[in-house]
């Protein structure tokens, strides 16, 4: 069955951006480019990606994508991406980016539709995810843990979810990195 997996990183003090948004803290940390296998074992079962506006702004900003389209296609290949967004964001040229707002349900089942048996991956940000844990439309958390600090910034799950509902599966460590694979169970 396909899931709904929030792969992102985050720092000791459950941030995934500074509070001016950015994620330079996360190039920080010494990476040695080799992946474990987490990576490439998560994207191969991905399809469809959704993000927050926030996160497909920084992506643009920091990385040229509206006039360099391919970078987008070597990090995310083709995938369609599903940004959600109450104001008008420029497009990526021949990306397939679709811009929606409001509830994240009937995007969900929009996403489920366009690409049946692949995974959805939550690209960020948290509240974004915590809508979709409210609609009951998360199921794993892919956490990678960098040695970082910030003291504020934008959370990494605005939400309260005990450890009723998270099971930790698995945990792995690289370079400077501890990631964590958790299941969310379903709201009773």
């Amino acid at each position: 069955m396909a899931r709904v997996q929030y792969f992102t990183a985050c720092t000791l003090d459950g941030f995934i951006a500074d509070e001016h948004d950015s994620l330079d803290w996360l190039f920080e940390a010494p990476h040695h480019g080799e992946d474990d296998g987490g990576w490439d074992e998560f994207i191969g079962g991905v399809g469809p990606m959704v993000m927050g506006a926030t996160t497909y702004e920084w992506v643009l900003r920091n990385h040229d994508m509206v006039t360099n389209p391919q970078q987008w296609r070597d990090f995310y290949a083709d995938r369609p991406c599903w940004v959600f967004s109450h104001r008008e964001l420029p497009p990526i040229p021949t990306v397939d980016i679709r811009f929606v707002s409001g509830d994240v349900r009937p995007v969900y089942d929009e996403m489920r539709a366009a690409l049946p048996d692949k995974n959805i991956w939550l690209v960020g940000g948290g509240d974004l995810v915590g809508q979709f844990d409210d609609a009951g439309r998360l199921d794993e958390i892919w956490l990678g843990m960098q040695p970082v600090v910030l003291g504020a910034g934008a959370p990494l799950l605005p939400r309260r979810i005990t450890s009723k509902r998270l099971t930790l599966r698995e945990v792995r460590h690289s370079d400077q990195q501890l990631q964590l694979i958790l299941d969310v169970a379903p709201r009773d």
